[in-house]
C-alpha cells in the first residue's frame, strides 16, 4: 500500500517556503553563534572590569596604610559602588579591623601575604548570598600585617548579561520571523515573472505557437530564461511552418503520379486491351521512377533530419566524380561541357557525396543555355567544387530560399524534366553532413554558380592536372 505525503514534508514545500525556511535556518544559526559570542564576550569584559576596579581600589587602600592606622583610613576607599561590592581590612590576628557599610563581621578569606603582594582569591560568596571576585593584597609594616581584600560584584554584572540574554530572546524571534517573511514575499516577487512565464507556455497551443512569452527588464538570469523561450518558441514555428509545408508539398508531389497510375489501372480494369507496351513505357513506368526516387529523396531527407546522413567514410577523389559527369553531360545534345579539374581529395561517403555533385550538375544542365563549367581544386587546405551554368539564373532576393525544400522559383527555374524542388535540398544536407558548405554566387555574364567547400584530406594529392 502507498503511503500518503506528510503535509509538513518539506520536500512537498514551494520554492518560496523552502527559501523562507532556509533563510530562517541561517539565520537563527548566526543568531545563536553571534548572540552566544557577544554574550561571552560582554561577560568577560564586565568581569575583567569589576576586578581591575577591585585591584585599583586594593592598591590605594594598601597605600594609605602605609601612612594611618586602619581606623583613619578614607571612608571614600571603603565606599561600595556597582562594581565594589565588600571591603574589609583584616588584621593578623584573622579579624576584621576596617570594613565597608553591610561588609560581613567575618573575613571573606584569610591569606597570609606580605606587604606589597597581592592574589586573585576567585569567586567568594559570603553567609548572606553575597557573591564576589575577590582580590586581596598585602599592606602595613611587616611587624603589623594586613590584609585588604575587596570584592567585585557579580550581581549587576549576572543582571546586565541576564537582561542581555532576555533581549536577544525576545527580539531574536521577531527578526527570524521579519527575515522568514521579507524572504517569502521577495522570492514570491522574484518568481513572478517565472509564474507569468509558466501561464503564457501553458496557453500556447500548436496552432498559436506565434506567440512569445513576456521578458522581464531586468536583464537577469529571468530574462535570459525567457528570451531562450522565446527562441525555443521561434524555432518550434518555424519546424512547424516548414513540416506543414514538406507535408504539403510531398503530398502534391505524390498526388500527380498517383493519379496518373491510378487512372491507367482503372482503364486496364475497364479495357484491358488499351493496355500495351507504349502505355506501360511512357506512363506507368516514368510515373512510378518518379514517385520512387520522390520517395528516396524524402528518405534521406528524413535520415537528414534525424542527423543519420553521414554513411561509410572513406577516401574520395572528387576530381575522378567529377569526370564522370562530365562524360555523362557530354552525352547530353545542345549542352556544351568546360572542365577545369584538378586532383582534391576529401573524407566522406563516395555516394552521398557522387549523388550531391549528380545533383548540381543535374541541376546546372536543366537551365543552361549553352554551356555548363565543372570545376575542382584545393584552395586554402579545402576541397573546391565548382558547378555553373550560362542559364537566367536566380534572382538575388531568392538565393537564401533556394536550397529549401520544395522551392521552385516562379522563373524560367521551374521545373523541367519531373524536378520536385528536392535535390538542392539534398545538395544542401549532404554537405553540411561531410562538414562543408555550399553557396550560389552569380559569375560574370549571368547564370548561376554553385561553390561547394568541403575539408580537404591530408593525405598524398596527385599533382598532375586533367582536362
Amino acid at each position: 500500500m502507498r503511503r500518503k505525503a506528510i503535509p509538513l514534508d518539506p520536500r512537498r514545500w514551494n520554492v518560496r517556503a523552502r527559501s523562507a525556511t532556509a533563510a530562517a535556518l541561517v539565520v537563527i544559526v548566526c543568531l545563536v553563534i553571534a548572540g552566544g559570542a557577544m554574550v561571552f564576550v560582554l561577560y568577560r569584559a564586565l568581569e575583567q572590569s569589576a576586578r581591575d576596579a577591585a585591584d585599583v581600589r586594593a592598591q590605594q587602600i594598601a597605600m594609605q596604610l602605609q601612612n594611618v592606622s586602619p581606623a583613619a583610613l578614607d571612608p571614600g576607599l571603603l565606599a561600595t559602588d556597582d562594581q565594589i561590592g565588600v571591603i574589609q581590612v583584616v588584621g593578623a590576628d584573622h579579624s576584621v579591623v576596617a570594613e565597608s557599610t553591610g561588609a560581613p563581621p567575618s573575613p571573606l578569606a584569610t591569606p597570609t601575604l606580605g606587604p606589597g603582594e597581592e592574589v586573585s582569591l576567585g569567586r567568594v560568596e559570603d553567609h548572606r548570598g553575597g557573591d564576589y571576585w575577590l582580590v586581596a593584597r598585602g599592606a602595613g609594616p611587616p611587624s603589623e600585617p594586613l590584609t585588604v581584600l575587596v570584592g567585585a560584584d557579580r550581581e549587576p554584572v549576572e543582571r546586565v548579561i541576564v537582561t542581555v540574554g532576555l533581549l536577544l530572546a525576545v527580539g531574536g524571534p521577531l527578526v527570524v520571523a521579519l527575515v522568514a517573511f521579507a524572504t517569502y514575499r521577495f522570492v514570491g516577487g522574484a518568481l513572478a515573472p517565472v509564474e507569468r512565464i509558466r501561464s503564457r507556455v501553458a496557453s500556447i497551443s500548436t496552432g498559436r505557437l506565434d506567440e512569445r512569452v513576456p521578458v522581464p527588464r531586468t536583464g537577469d538570469e529571468i530574462a535570459r530564461l525567457a528570451e531562450t523561450m522565446n527562441d525555443m518558441l521561434a524555432r518550434l514555428e518555424h519546424g512547424s511552418t516548414t513540416q506543414r509545408r514538406f507535408v504539403s508539398d510531398a503530398s502534391h508531389e505524390l498526388r500527380s503520379p498517383l493519379a496518373t497510375i491510378t487512372a491507367a489501372l482503372e482503364l486496364a480494369h475497364t479495357k484491358p486491351e488499351l493496355i500495351d507496351e507504349t502505355l506501360i513505357d511512357e506512363t506507368l513506368l516514368p510515373e512510378a521512377r518518379r514517385m520512387r526516387d520522390l520517395l528516396d529523396d524524402l528518405l534521406m531527407l528524413a535520415r537528414a533530419d534525424e542527423q543519420e546522413l553521414a554513411g561509410t567514410a572513406t577516401d574520395v577523389d572528387v576530381d575522378d566524380i567529377l569526370l564522370a559527369e562530365s562524360a555523362r553531360c557530354r552525352a547530353v545534345p545542345g549542352v556544351r561541357v568546360r572542365t577545369e579539374i584538378m586532383p582534391a581529395r576529401v573524407h566522406g561517403d563516395p555516394r552521398q557525396l557522387a549523388r550531391a555533385v549528380r545533383n548540381l550538375v543535374d541541376n546546372a544542365v536543366r537551365h543552361a543555355h549553352n554551356e555548363i563549367r565543372l570545376e575542382c581544386g584545393l584552395h586554402d587546405g579545402a576541397a573546391v567544387i565548382a558547378v555553373q551554368d550560362d542559364g537566367p539564373g536566380v534572382p538575388a532576393a531568392q538565393r537564401a530560399r533556394i536550397f529549401e525544400r520544395f522551392v521552385r522559383l516562379d522563373t524560367p527555374r521551374t521545373r523541367e524534366g519531373g524536378g520536385t524542388g528536392l535535390g538542392l535540398a539534398i545538395v544542401a544536407e549532404i554537405i553540411a553532413a561531410h562538414g562543408g558548405t555550399v553557396d550560389l554566387v552569380e559569375p560574370e555574364g549571368g547564370g548561376a554558380r554553385f561553390v561547394v567547400t568541403l575539408p580537404a584530406d591530408t593525405g598524398d594529392q596527385a599533382s598532375d592536372s586533367r582536362q
